[in-house]
């Protein structure tokens, strides 16, 4: 029933040590078997499936481009949508200009992306390496915003994940670019993993800055 509490068990799956970061850390040792209701338990899959989405599309488009194959278009098309999606899940609590903000930030994040993959591919080191800092500044964009619109979103904390995920996408490029599949499948996996825990602390945030409507 939509209305009625669940107790739910939130399990996070982690299971790499060496790449946890101290927020990752933090929010592995969030309490257990709290109870949520309806609305808290949709907030946290809609925000998980939403970040999964952006990894997996991520995966597709950096496949698509090295190999030059026909999908490429198509994928990055669906991949610049996942960032409007990401950007309509805090329409509800922050406006739609908040929203179309960060949708506006993410997709300058996959732009940068997919320059950067460019350009390691053709071997220019010189233009990797501006793209790179380039990708950084955007993250420090997303933190800040971020941090104005729900104080419980720390700047630092909320670097420290979009920091994580960029270096675990550019190990998984470095990985492929090598033939190193098994490490492309580690880098992926970690990337994964370690998106759902900032997925969970946008969620966290949420819930904490407009408790009313969790109840």
């Amino acid at each position: 029933m939509k209305n009625k509490m669940i107790c739910m068990l939130m399990i996070f799956t982690i299971s790499f040590p060496l790449l946890l970061t101290p927020v990752q850390a933090e929010t592995q040792q969030r309490a257990q078997g709290q109870c949520f209701g309806q609305n808290a338990i949709d907030l946290y899959s809609e925000q998980r499936r939403e970040w999964k989405n952006h990894v997996f599309w991520t995966k597709s488009y950096v496949v698509s481009a090295l190999g030059d194959l026909k999908d490429k278009d198509a994928t990055l098309k669906r991949l610049l949508q996942n960032q409007v999606d990401l950007g309509n899940t805090i329409k509800p609590f922050y406006g739609e200009a908040a929203g179309n903000q960060l949708s506006k930030l993410l997709t300058e994040h996959i732009v940068i992306a997919g320059k950067l993959v460019d350009a390691l591919k053709k071997g220019d080191q010189a233009s990797a390496q501006k793209l790179n800092a380039d990708w950084y500044r955007n993250a420090d964009d997303i933190a800040k915003f971020m941090s104005k619109i729900n104080p419980n979103w720390k700047e630092k904390k909320m670097k420290d994940l979009l920091y994580m995920h960029l270096k675990l996408l550019t190990d998984q490029v470095a990985a492929r670019l090598k033939g190193d599949w098994e490490g492309e499948i580690k880098a992926f996996d970690a990337g994964e993993k370690h998106i759902l825990v900032l997925a969970d602390t946008i969620t966290n945030g949420i819930m904490k800055q407009f408790p009313r409507q969790f109840r």
